[in-house]
């Protein structure tokens, strides 16, 4: 019956979108808690550049919300932080899709990095907070992820032919 419903593979998008938001509240320890990347916005990205008709801007303003909601953050925040990052990757994820592995590694990187900067804006003007070392650490983590989670999503692809 879901298979009707959804197109193929979808059902597979929306759990490993899922398992990211879990692991975006897993339990860490105190000095891993700054180091932990965006795992939503790296599932995201890696779905918009394979699918960006299916995971598009209101996929991503639908899970910053319940990023925002999960760490009880601004309301709106990660909502403002994943569409527009996720814009940037279905505008340009032709070239993206070509590029090696490292390049898109740099890209996601700079992807990330605009996520961090909105989330400084919004911290600096509401709550008055500046930020320091640690909270510019997980793009630089989720970039030395992203070809390990490309191969694991890659593999995902091949075997469940999602596309």
């Amino acid at each position: 019956m879901v298979d009707s419903l959804l197109p193929r593979g979808s059902l597979v998008i929306y759990l490993t979108i899922l398992l990211a938001m879990i692991l975006q509240i897993f339990p860490l320890p105190d000095w891993a808690i700054q180091l932990r990347p965006q795992w939503p916005l790296l599932v995201l990205i890696y779905w918009s550049m394979l699918f960006p008709n299916r995971v598009g801007i209101f996929t991503a303003m639908i899970v910053g919300l319940f990023v925002d909601v999960m760490l009880d953050t601004l309301l709106g925040q990660h909502v403002l932080a994943y569409a527009m990052a996720i814009y940037i990757v279905i505008t340009t994820h032709k070239r993206l899709s070509l590029m090696h592995v490292w390049q898109q590694a740099l890209a996601v990187f700079m992807l990330l990095l605009i996520e961090r900067i909105i989330m400084a804006i919004v911290l600096g003007m509401t709550r008055g907070q500046t930020t320091d070392i640690y909270f510019w650490l997980p793009p630089f983590i989720g970039m030395l992820l992203w070809p390990l989670l490309g191969l694991l999503f890659r593999n995902f692809n091949r075997k469940l032919r999602l596309g």
